[in-house]
């Protein structure tokens, strides 16, 4: 087989699932490895709930990435999208945020909101590649290695979606 069929099967067995808690060690792998301030395991663990909408991005029975998805009223609140180190660059991170972009669009949900470090330019790229505009900023949102770092807000409309 050569590379480009190798490459071909790869992507074929990767798929997005609702995350169940069995996934969480290996989400909290991907979480330690991702961020400077991790959320906790019991904070994972509070979402499951009605309102939100926990992803998986599965490959072949390793996790890759997860999502994390607050409804309320008509807005879908993406709270935290992280991909594993080992498929970052491969559009996991697409994958996952069109998928819950348009799950949240066919659950009648009109608008996607997000808060985005300042600092992470890799996702506000990502983010505006896929539709969404800066309407503002939270300062001092996100605790950082010296104090606090302020957040990007950025929305999109869900209709087109």
């Amino acid at each position: 087989m050569n590379r480009l069929q190798y490459d071909q099967v790869r992507q074929n067995d990767r798929v997005i699932r609702p995350m169940v808690p069995d996934d969480l060690p290996a989400v909290m792998d991907i979480e330690l490895q991702g961020y400077s301030h991790p959320w906790s395991e019991s904070i994972f663990r509070d979402c499951f709930r009605e309102n939100y909408r926990l992803w998986a991005y599965d490959c072949g029975g390793v996790l890759g990435g997860y999502a994390i998805v607050a409804y309320l009223y008509d807005e879908a609140h993406l709270l935290n999208l992280c991909v594993a180190p080992v498929v970052r660059r491969e559009g996991a991170g697409r994958q996952l945020l069109r998928h819950l972009l348009a799950r949240a669009a066919h659950e009648g949900m009109e608008q996607g909101i997000l808060e985005v470090r300042v600092s992470n330019q890799a996702a506000i790229d990502l983010y505006q590649s896929e539709g969404f505009r800066i309407i503002g900023e939270r300062p001092g949102y996100y605790p950082a290695p010296e104090g606090k770092e302020d957040a990007i807000v950025m929305t999109r409309n869900l209709s087109s979606a």
